[in-house]
């Protein structure tokens, strides 16, 4: 080349955006369903929950599910239609090869389900399915605690302790058993739509319910009651207080206590998702100085706005840093490259104490009163 030639350089920092969280991926049966938009076994994407529903038809579980989401919200929905059969056992294997299939819907539809459920054939065998499946795309599974009293709903929560689940124990009055669920569903995204990822399911008035199906002792000031048992094993219940009826109850089923409330975890899962979707730019750039920096500015960018105060903040504070003991010069010419951020979620007012106490100094200036 004789003269001068101009190199366009992209460097520096890059903006992380917020990836889709109001995505529900749901697991059901719909004999009458229409067999050409819902094949059996194969992932179908639902932008229009009312319109989907026409093509549904009445029976099994998916027709009465969508129509309890969409008493909430119409978020999109990726749907897997599972054959019906009376034997129990086969009807699980049909439930969870469906759980299965959301893993791949990524990949064939574009969008990744972040709030599952399989909403009356939720089974212990399938919730715990689906917890696998939540494992891996970092999803919240919302799932029916079973049993018919409070005792029964305790034990069986005592064989679950993982983060990605949250177990809802009675239902709403009527006859589908799965309603709950697919009403928290629905709830939960219509909350990330409207209010952010961060605030969790509990008490936010639910669309389209007129009862419980079981009556559950509720005292919103502390006291003992069916509630508060339930609460205190993990388990979000339902109650009717301030004019509707509400889901109460922030708690994950996680044994491990920092990700004891469902706004902790989905923070953990949406954080790990943002910055790695944010930084594929950086893959297999030459590793410098300069591209480690821009590394830490765009990851630190993101959590400083998360972490602003005001109406959108998700975050109490947060913070990538490079740590020259994890980055020893070996790894580094070997291409390996670890950063650290941390974060401290917001957790829900769970609880509130108020101090009364009774006092005559309000009289001291009486005179004075009377006098003006």
């Amino acid at each position: 080349m004789h003269g001068i030639k101009t190199n366009i350089l992209t460097i520096g920092t890059r903006p992380i955006t917020a990836v889709a969280t109001a995505v529900i991926g749901i697991v059901g049966t719909a004999p009458a369903a229409d067999a050409a938009a819902f094949p059996i076994g194969a992932r179908v994407l639902i932008t229009d929950v009312r319109q989907a529903l026409t093509q549904l038809g009445e029976t099994g579980t998916l027709p009465a599910a969508l129509t309890a989401i969409a008493d909430q919200a119409n978020p999109t929905v990726v749907l897997v239609r599972v054959a019906p059969d009376a034997n129990a056992g086969t009807q699980d294997s049909n439930t969870i090869a469906g759980v299965n299939l959301l893993l791949g819907a990524e990949t064939a539809l574009g969008v990744r389900p972040r709030i599952l459920g399989a909403p009356g054939l939720d089974t212990a065998a399938v919730s715990a399915a689906l917890v696998v499946v939540a494992k891996r795309l970092r999803a919240m599974v919302y799932a029916r605690a079973i049993g018919a009293t409070v005792a029964n709903a305790v034990t069986y929560a005592a064989t679950f302790a993982d983060r990605e689940i949250m177990l809802i124990w009675p239902n709403f009055s009527g006859a589908f058993v799965g309603d709950a669920v697919a009403r928290a569903m629905g709830l939960r995204a219509q909350i990330d739509e409207q209010q952010g990822w961060n605030k969790t399911l509990s008490n936010v008035v639910v669309g389209g319910v007129t009862g419980l199906s079981q009556d559950v002792s509720f005292d919103f000031e502390g006291g003992a009651s069916d509630a508060a048992t339930l609460n205190n094993a993990k388990i979000t219940t339902l109650v009717r207080f301030g004019g509707g009826f509400r889901f109460w109850g922030n708690r994950t089923c996680s044994s491990e206590p920092l990700f004891a409330f469902e706004s902790a975890t989905r923070t953990s899962q949406i954080l790990a998702d943002e910055i790695a979707y944010g930084l594929a730019w950086a893959a297999d750039k030459p590793m410098t100085a300069r591209l480690v920096r821009d590394v830490l500015d765009t990851i630190n960018a993101r959590l400083r706005k998360l972490a602003t105060p005001g109406p959108n903040q998700r975050l109490i504070g947060a913070k990538a840093w490079y740590d020259p003991a994890l980055n020893p010069p070996a790894d580094l010419a070997a291409g390996k490259l670890v950063l650290d951020y941390d974060f401290t979620p917001t957790a829900p007012m769970e609880g509130l104490e108020l101090n009364q106490r009774i006092t005559d100094k309000y009289y001291a200036d009486l005179a004075s009163q009377l006098a003006a």
